[in-house]
């Protein structure tokens, strides 16, 4: 969450599991590469673990290039979008592919081998002792701020089958978490079976940083001759002072096939609270108006306002996409029931089971039609869990709007590389049927969420400790629009530049008459460089101006297996992908949570700020008989004039200044803030 306030069966399974055969030769496949959990004990040898196969996709070397095909605005042929079934056939994994491993598993005694339809993903259930067996490995319990998750420190493949293997989970891509203990206890000889399960919470994501209103009283220097409702814009940001700020006009449309979607996990929107909202800041919305609820495994919104539920994320994305984009109405995506989110582990926020919902090739195990999923590992449906949803895994189910905000992402490293790798080429997929995918770029500068695994949220390696910059994800995916923030200084108003989005939390919280922030006394827009994803072509020009003749940070060149981080004193990597791509404002919004008034801070304001935009200029590109703009990113690059250009304020963390805002992108605000007649005009130009 980015505030401050993710068939077919053969045969029976062998009683015994064979030994590998002889003559195959096994390499590793993933090695954990930076430690930063713990180990508590092995599993039981008994203890049967769903293990997950994901197949290496077809032609995906050419999915950057098809991509520009239908995304740059110098291609012929800009704008033609590939339908679900064309990508499908695209990338689906080779016939080959599959038979090979499925004769690496029948040779190893495994007959009850079931897939998915595309073939995409192969499944087995194994004891533990078998599975060590057949990967060569042994399975732990680690500790983690999310729980207790299962996995292991590296495993290997038969090399032949090594290169047709995207990655097995669990492996080095954790499981869920362990919810039955004691089906992890082994024997230790002459000790405890049990040392001491740790006590970690579990973080369904951060609540917002909510801080009580600035008075409304005398406006900033040279706010005297705008009218009162754009007098305090600097301390208290409002609808009208967003639409005042980049030029967004009223909206005349409602399109069913326009509807705007927000991703939301675990936290809920109250009724009451939008109403407050919308009688108080954007009276046009009527009262009781409310979103579509596309409900994913048993995800359920519209929560009475005291709930815990009721953080204040979805609260605030509602309510700044109606304020900006009715008559034209919002589609929620509501993911996982209450009992499964807070059970939820392997790092995805619930973005997978989204994944699954709207497209059924990526479906993970459950959506194979296993029967019988292992309450300690996977969130298992229909679920045991008291009030969990209780119907089967929901795949393929839900059409994907047009244009999505995403307001929740992770450090990079959280995840191995070729699941980050694997994740963001469902994006390029999405983008190439013309959907617009919006993530907030984190809120923490460059580094990482105070509730990291990485100690002080940034990372370690060539003999830096806890220096070196911790990228977020999905922002560093190339294939997704990153929103960085932006905010307005005290004593500014709406003519004036924004400069990029901070606060000390600390100072605001104490001159308000309330407590430190002690893990937060400053935050500031995400940014930075990934260290899994090379810098695409399309933002090459610009970044390589930034890194030339702006940047003072030492850097090194991540290698293919990002073993080197730190390497001769760098804190970034200068060949990675830069983010975020745009910023909009995300400080000091007034919304309503639990029927109070607070102000809100973060990229989660500014990712659905442009998003809506984007839904209003593909509301008149529909009306003149065109299609979405889909992918915006490659435009943006060739056209950074027709965005706000931020040259002020940095994002500093990891112990360093971070970057700096300065002219053209830039790793904190990225391209700017949008100027909407100027982004529509040059949309509707395009074909």
């Amino acid at each position: 969450m980015q505030w401050c306030a993710l068939i077919t069966a053969g045969g029976l399974l062998g009683a015994t599991l064979a030994l590998p055969t002889e003559h195959m030769r096994y390499v590793i496949h993933e090695k954990r590469a930076m430690p930063s959990m713990k180990r508590r004990v092995p599993v039981d040898p008994d203890f049967i673990i769903p293990i997950r196969i994901a197949l290496k996709q077809s032609n995906l070397h050419l999915g950057y290039d098809r991509l520009m095909e239908v995304s740059h605005p110098k291609s012929a042929n800009y704008g033609k979008h590939l339908s679900p079934s064309e990508v499908h056939s695209m990338f689906a994994p080779t016939e080959d592919t599959e038979l090979a491993v499925r004769q690496w598993l029948y040779e190893n005694g495994i007959r009850d081998i079931l897939s998915y339809e595309n073939k995409g993903w192969l499944a087995v259930q194994l004891p533990a002792r078998d599975a060590e067996r057949l990967l060569n490995t042994t399975y732990f319990a680690y500790e983690t701020p999310r729980g207790l998750l299962l996995g292991c420190d590296q495993y290997y493949l038969p090399f032949h089958v090594s290169e047709r293997v995207d990655f097995i989970k669990p492996g080095i891509v954790l499981s869920g978490r362990v919810a039955n203990l004691k089906a992890l206890k082994r024997e230790f000889p002459g000790g405890d079976n049990n040392p001491g399960w740790p006590s970690w919470p579990i973080y369904p994501g951060p609540g917002p940083f909510h801080m009580p209103p600035w008075p409304f009283g005398r406006p900033p220097f040279g706010g005297y001759n705008l009218p009162p409702f754009l007098q305090n814009c600097d301390r208290n940001m409002t609808p009208i002072c967003i639409k005042a700020l980049y030029e967004i006009p009223k909206a005349n449309f409602s399109d069913p096939a326009n509807r705007m979607g927000l991703f939301e996990f675990y936290d809920a929107f109250s009724q009451a609270d939008l109403n407050l909202f919308f009688a108080h800041f954007a009276p046009d919305v009527p009262q009781g108006t409310h979103p579509l609820i596309d409900s994913i495994d048993g995800g359920t919104s519209d929560v009475p306002a005291s709930s815990q539920r009721n953080k204040g994320e979805s609260d605030t994305d509602i309510d700044l996409a109606y304020s900006i984009i009715y008559p034209q109405e919002v589609t929620v995506y509501q993911t996982l029931d209450a009992a499964n989110a807070l059970n939820i582990s392997d790092y995805s926020f619930g973005l997978n089971d989204f994944l699954d919902a709207i497209d059924g090739s990526y479906c993970n195990y459950s959506a194979y039609g296993i029967k019988g999923n292992t309450p300690s590992i996977d969130g298992v449906f229909p679920s045991p869990l008291k009030h969990g949803y209780k119907g089967e895994l929901q795949c393929g189910v839900f059409n994907l709007t047009r244009v999505i905000s995403v307001s929740y992402g992770l450090p990079e490293a959280d995840f191995p590389k070729a699941y980050a790798e694997r994740q963001c080429n469902e994006f390029m997929k999405l983008s190439l049927q013309g959907h617009s995918i919006f993530f907030a770029s984190s809120d923490y500068g460059v580094g990482g969420a105070p509730f990291s695994p990485y100690i002080n949220n940034c990372l370690s390696g060539n003999g830096q400790h806890n220096t070196i910059y911790n990228p977020d994800s999905p922002s560093t995916c190339p294939y997704v629009t990153s929103v960085g923030q932006t905010r307005l200084y005290p004593g500014q108003t709406i003519y004036d530049r924004e400069s990029a989005g901070s606060a000390n939390f600390t100072a605001l919280k104490l001159e308000a008459g309330g407590p430190d922030f002690p893990t937060l006394q400053f935050f500031g827009s995400g940014g930075g460089f990934s260290n899994y994803f090379p810098r695409p072509e399309y933002q090459d020009s610009a970044v390589s101006t930034y890194l030339s003749q702006h940047n003072s940070n030492p850097s090194y060149i991540a290698n293919d297996n990002v073993t080197n981080l730190g390497e001769n004193g760098g804190v970034f990597n200068e060949a990675g992908r830069g983010y975020p791509d745009v910023s909009a404002n995300g400080h000091s919004l007034l919304v309503y949570v639990n029927k109070t008034l607070v102000t809100i801070y973060g990229t989660s304001l500014a990712s659905p700020i442009i998003a809506s935009i984007i839904t209003l200029i593909n509301e008149e590109r529909m009306a003149a008989g065109k299609g979405p703009v889909g992918f915006i990113n490659p435009v943006l690059y060739q056209h950074p004039e027709v965005l706000n250009d931020v040259v002020n304020g940095s994002n500093p963390n990891c112990g360093g200044p971070g970057f700096c805002a300065s002219p053209g992108w830039d790793p904190v605000t990225g391209l700017g803030t949008p100027n909407y007649p100027k982004m529509l005009e040059l949309f509707m130009s395009l074909p």
